[in-house]
């Protein structure tokens, strides 16, 4: 068998709108037309579960799944992608996530802005939606205030 075959490239998942999750990878360059791949995720320790919702190119592989209802909070699920076709022996990739690492925020909520005669200021928000934050001291904020 060949191992030189790439199984898959640049597998990269996100976590936006607090619970939905996107992972995404690119097909291994020496791979032949017919290779199909198969992503499977265990988040409760021993049982791998597939993917329910494919992302697809243009010669229908499977270049990515999507994810609804995933939850953060302490987890981090072993990905694995298996790789068929063409009869060749291809490694699965394998990954473990820690998934609060790869959350992409919602902006923060309610942003009021209350101004005065003497140009002096009040800017207020509430804490972006988040499934895994437990604490809003945790959250750091950058305020970019443009003279126009």
């Amino acid at each position: 068998a060949d191992m030189n075959v790439t199984a898959i490239e640049n597998f990269v998942c996100v976590i936006f709108n607090v619970s939905f999750m996107n992972c995404t990878w690119q097909v291994g360059r020496t791979a032949s037309g017919d290779t199909q791949y198969f992503l499977y995720w265990n988040i409760s320790g021993k049982v791998f579960t597939e993917c329910q919702d494919y992302i697809k190119d243009n010669y229908g592989r499977h270049i990515g799944c999507r994810f609804e209802n995933v939850t953060i909070y302490g987890k981090r699920p072993h990905f694995l992608v298996n790789v068929s076709g063409n009869g060749q022996n291809i490694q699965p990739y394998t990954e473990k996530i820690h998934l609060y690492t790869i959350e992409k925020l919602t902006p923060p909520l309610n942003i009021t802005v209350n101004c005065k005669e003497d140009s002096h200021c009040e800017i207020q928000w509430k804490p972006p939606r988040t499934s895994h934050v437990k604490f809003d001291h945790c959250f750091k904020y950058e305020l970019l205030i443009e003279d126009k």
